[in-house]
């Protein structure tokens, strides 16, 4: 008897030691990895609104979470696809590629969009420019690249957004799926870079008319109207207008009509964060994300922040109400994980692509430096017209960036190096210029860190201008007269939110300094995975482990 249970006792004993052997083998990974990059999100907004936040939303990540309080952004310009693009490569543009939204392409003589393919087609509307979209044109992997390689593709990894560019270029090269929002349907679309037809599910979630739905009554505050303290007086004057809206004041009545003839109204509001959630749980359930051993990736950008703050500024009383609606949507949406992924087995970051400037009013009401700038290569073409003998040198001015004609300079035998110091010298004569260098040289100019360096991280010798001109402090182009923009070194753009919580990350903050290229590298440690193939970040180690 006693040496049947000897037996017994040693064959559950050699049983647990072979479980606990077998389980060491493996690699101890979450479920689901869930980034959230809130566009155009200031690092401030998490404490502005701080008490008027419910404790499941916002408070959930900065309690339970651990919340870097100083990172930056390294490179200029601030755009939305550069800033998904760095996020989610742990690069910057002169390596990754994506030199902006859009640049100038001297080889054409065209505007380039970032995400622009004219080889593929759109799948699920018949708006072509809306399906001509995929990452061909960028150089450099994703952490949601590696992650699929690492699984030897068997990872799911799925982007959405109301934007292309910010669900394709977080998604990588070869997603599971990559979905945007279509402004003539309503609808969530895509490329047949990715596939020939929607899923089923994403057709069953374009039937149900979630946007409809959200937009039935209007738009009003989510509190009453006097507790918004934190923000400027309603009906200010350097807001923008809401659709058919006449003044830009609550309640916004018309919505629901203006809706039905435009669908990308919901874009302002924030229903477009709440249809993006939506949308993100149905990918959730439809391609079965956490539902394995294998992790997955979701990639979310809540877009409609950065469409209120450029029609309505940071200050406005819709942009506050999008972070407090927001708040509630993050609450439902971390409920929705802990139920259906597991309240431990899945990890979520926390950021934005950039931040926003303070409307060039609400500076002027409170004494503060502003002003507008213009860029007119017009005017600029008739000095060097004058100085040079030679019309149309300068052949665009975007991203803050003049683009030169080379092939002019040469045809004609000019120096480029004067003609470029010659623009230069006129540029810095400009009041709203702090600094104009040629980029090719701002390594080695005499412009002060951290701009000198991010010039130099944002300078793409194939993709960006010549010479990069920063602005004075909370100067906006003159297109902005209402509601704001972003795009500058300084922090108002450049200083941005970074939360990690969930699977892996202890409880905590830092004020150590970051930036924005450590976190594809964080996710990597986390995961043990490759890093991005042109990562220059390093992992923020004091976040990891618990």
């Amino acid at each position: 008897m006693f040496k049947k249970l000897s037996i017994v006792l040693l064959a559950v004993m050699c049983s647990g030691f072979n479980a606990q052997k077998s389980k060491s083998n493996q690699v101890d990974r979450p479920k689901l990895v869930v980034g959230l990059v809130v566009d155009q999100m200031r690092w401030d907004y998490l404490y502005r609104y701080y008490e008027k936040y419910g404790n499941d939303g916002f408070k959930r990540l900065l309690n339970q979470g651990y919340s870097l309080n100083n990172v930056h952004i390294n490179y200029i310009p601030t755009y939305t696809a550069i800033g998904h693009t760095t996020i989610y490569t742990g690069s910057v543009p002169a390596i990754h590629g994506i030199a902006g939204n859009d640049w100038f392409d001297k080889t054409t003589g065209k505007n380039m969009y970032c995400t622009e393919d004219n080889t593929v087609k759109s799948v699920g509307t018949m708006n072509e420019k809306v399906g001509n979209q995929s990452p061909r044109n960028l150089w450099s992997t994703t952490i949601t690249d590696e992650l699929r390689l690492a699984t030897n593709m068997q990872a799911k990894v799925v982007g959405v957004s109301l934007k292309d560019r910010a669900s394709i270029l977080p998604a990588g090269h070869n997603p599971t799926g990559a979905f945007w929002f279509d402004d003539s349907t309503g609808n969530f679309v895509t490329s047949t870079y990715y596939m020939e037809a929607l899923p089923k599910w994403v057709n069953d979630f374009n039937n149900l008319k979630v946007g409809e739905g959200l937009v039935k009554n209007g738009w009003n505050t989510l509190l009453p109207i006097n507790q918004y303290i934190e923000s400027s007086p309603d009906n200010s004057p350097w807001e923008g207008l809401l659709g058919s809206a006449k003044t830009p004041v609550f309640p916004y009545s018309n919505l629901a009509a203006d809706y039905k003839s435009k669908k990308g109204e919901i874009k302002y509001t924030p229903f477009g964060n709440t249809l993006t959630l939506a949308i993100a749980k149905a990918a959730i359930k439809g391609e079965q994300l956490g539902a394995d051993a294998i992790t997955d990736f979701l990639a979310v950008n809540l877009a409609s922040p950065d469409y209120a703050g450029h029609k309505f500024g940071p200050n406005s009383i819709e942009v506050q109400d999008v972070y407090l609606r927001l708040d509630r949507d993050l609450a439902e949406f971390f409920n929705y994980l802990d139920q259906n992924v597991g309240k431990d087995q899945y990890t979520v970051f926390l950021s934005a692509d950039h931040g926003g400037a303070h409307a060039k009013g609400f500076m002027d009401e409170h004494k503060m430096p502003t002003g507008f700038y213009g860029e007119d290569n017009k005017e600029f073409n008739v000095m060097l017209k004058d100085q040079f003998k030679v019309d149309k040198l300068i052949t665009k001015i975007t991203n803050n960036q003049v683009y030169m004609d080379d092939k002019l300079m040469t045809d004609n035998k000019l120096n480029a190096d004067e003609v470029k110091q010659f623009l230069i010298d006129i540029l810095n004569k400009d009041k709203s210029v702090l600094f104009a260098v040629d980029m090719k040289k701002a390594g080695s100019s005499s412009i002060p860190e951290p701009i000198r360096s991010r010039i130099v991280n944002g300078y793409n010798w194939q993709r960006s201008g010549d010479i990069q001109v920063i602005y004075h402090d909370s100067w906006l182009p003159t297109y902005s007269k209402l509601g704001t923009t972003h795009g500058s070194w300084n922090s108002y753009d450049s200083h941005i939110p970074l939360i990690f919580m969930g699977w892996g990350i202890k409880p905590g903050e830092s004020n150590k300094e970051y930036s924005m290229t450590d976190i594809a590298p964080t996710l990597s440690a986390l995961l043990h995975i490759q890093f991005p193939s042109g990562n220059v970040g390093n992992p923020i180690v004091e976040a990891i482990g618990k």
